[in-house]
C-alpha cells in the first residue's frame, strides 16, 4: 500500500508517446537559441508575427495546407460548434496572415514566427509529436535572389546559434513530375515511377521508366555536391516543359555560390518527400553529428492553386534538432542570497549579469544550502563567493 502515492504520480507524469516536458536548463536553453534565431532573422529585414495555435479547419486546411490534413488533430469549438484544427506547420497560417491581415501591405513582405506544432503521428527521423518552429517567409517577389535569400539566410541563422557543419541540399520538387507528364507517364506507372525513386532503385527504375528508363536515370544520377551536379543536369536533353525548373535551379545555385563559396550546397533534383506544397526551388538543412534535418524550406504559392496567391518562399528550422546540432546550456554565475539580504542589493548583483536565488530559510550550512539550489556561489559579507 506504501507504493500507491508513488505509482499515482508516475501514471499522472505519464505522457502520450511523442510528447515530453522540457526540464531546467535545457528550456530556458531553447528559449535563448529561439531569441537569437528570431534576431538573426529580424537583422535582416523579417518581422514577427504570431498565430493561433487552433483554427477553424477549413482555414487551416485551404489550399496547399490540405496536404497537411492527415497531421493535423480536430477538436469541436464548443463556441461556434464548427470543428477547428490543431496547426501541424506554422508556414499555412503565415501565407493565410499575408493573404488577408496584410494583403495591402507592401511586397516583397517579410515575416518571422516561432511557436509549437502538434502532429498526428512522428516519422522515422523524428518521432517528436510536439516540436518548436522558427521560420520566414518572404512573399511576393517570384525571382532566383528571393530563392537564395531564404538558403543564405537558413546558413547565417544556424551559424549565429553555433550549428557546425551546416549543409544546403536543393531540389525542385516540380521537375520529376513536368518530365513524367511530358512522357505521358500518369496513373499507376507515374506511382511506381515514383516509388522507384524514392528508394534509388534501379532495377525498379528500369522496369517502371520502360523506354524512358535512361532519360530518369540521368536525372537520378545528376546528384552531389554544386555545382558539378548542376553541370550533369545541364547536359540532359529534358523537355521544355521541364526547363524553366533547371533554369531557376542552376540560377539559386550561382548566386549561393557567389555569396557563400565555403557553404556546403548538394542536389538532389528527384526529392519530393515530404515537400507537399511545394512549388519551385526548395531545400533541407542538416548540420555535422546530428541525425536528421535541422529545417526545410521552399517556393510555394500562398493560396495553393488559387489564382489570387502570391509566389513565396520560406524556411522552417525545427528546435528539437538544432538544440543536438549545437553546444549545450552553458553554466550561469547563480549566487544563493541569505534569508533578509536587501532587495537593492539583490538586483545590484542581477545588473552585473548574476543570477539571484534568495534563500527561504535560515541555514546553519549555507554553503551546503546553496550546493543543494544549485548555485555556484554564495553572498558573504555582499560579496559572491565561489563554492
Amino acid at each position: 500500500m506504501s507504493d500507491t502515492p508513488t505509482k499515482a504520480l508516475a501514471a499522472k507524469a505519464l505522457l502520450p508517446t511523442g510528447l515530453r516536458d522540457l526540464l531546467p536548463p535545457d528550456a530556458e536553453h531553447e528559449a535563448q537559441i529561439v531569441g537569437r534565431l528570431l534576431k538573426e532573422f529580424h537583422r535582416h529585414g523579417y518581422e514577427r508575427v504570431k498565430p493561433p495555435l487552433v483554427e477553424f479547419e477549413e482555414g487551416l486546411l485551404s489550399g496547399s495546407a490540405a496536404a497537411l490534413a492527415n497531421q493535423t488533430f480536430r477538436i469541436m469549438d464548443p463556441v461556434s460548434q464548427r470543428m477547428m484544427g490543431v496547426r501541424s506547420d506554422m508556414t499555412p497560417q503565415v501565407a493565410r496572415i499575408a493573404a488577408t491581415r496584410l494583403r495591402k501591405a507592401a511586397r516583397p513582405l517579410r515575416l518571422s514566427y516561432a511557436g509549437q506544432v502538434l502532429r498526428v503521428k512522428g516519422s522515422s527521423l523524428r518521432q517528436e509529436r510536439q516540436f518548436g518552429q522558427v521560420g520566414v517567409e518572404l512573399i511576393g517577389p517570384d525571382r532566383a535572389e528571393a530563392d537564395a535569400e531564404i538558403v543564405l539566410l537558413a546558413a547565417s541563422a544556424l551559424s549565429a546559434v553555433g550549428a557546425k557543419g551546416v549543409s544546403i541540399d536543393l531540389t525542385v520538387p516540380t521537375l520529376v513530375p513536368a518530365v513524367a507528364q511530358a512522357l505521358n507517364l500518369t496513373g499507376d506507372d507515374y506511382d511506381r515511377l515514383r516509388a522507384a525513386l524514392d528508394h534509388r532503385d534501379a532495377k525498379a527504375l528500369a522496369e517502371a521508366a520502360g523506354p524512358h528508363a535512361d532519360l530518369f536515370s540521368a536525372i537520378l544520377g545528376a546528384s552531389g555536391p554544386a555545382p558539378a551536379a548542376v553541370e550533369r543536369l545541364a547536359a540532359i536533353d529534358l523537355p521544355p516543359v521541364a526547363e524553366a525548373a533547371r533554369q531557376r535551379l542552376t540560377e539559386v545555385v550561382a548566386i549561393i555560390g557567389k555569396a557563400a563559396p565555403h557553404l556546403a550546397v548538394t542536389i538532389d533534383p528527384v526529392e519530393m518527400r515530404g515537400f507537399e506544397y511545394q512549388t519551385g526551388v526548395s531545400f533541407t538543412l542538416f548540420a555535422r553529428g546530428v541525425r536528421g534535418e535541422v529545417g526545410r524550406g521552399g517556393r510555394y504559392r500562398t493560396g495553393g492553386d488559387s489564382p489570387v496567391g502570391e509566389p513565396a518562399t520560406g524556411l522552417t528550422i525545427f528546435t528539437d534538432t538544432v538544440l543536438r546540432a549545437i553546444p549545450g546550456p552553458q553554466p550561469v554565475r547563480r549566487v544563493l542570497l541569505p534569508l533578509g539580504t536587501d532587495y537593492a542589493e539583490a538586483s545590484a548583483l542581477r545588473a552585473q549579469g548574476w543570477h539571484t536565488v534568495a534563500a527561504m530559510d535560515l541555514c546553519d550550512d549555507a554553503a551546503a544550502e546553496a550546493k543543494r539550489l544549485g548555485c555556484s556561489h554564495l553572498l558573504r559579507q555582499g560579496v559572491p563567493e565561489a563554492l
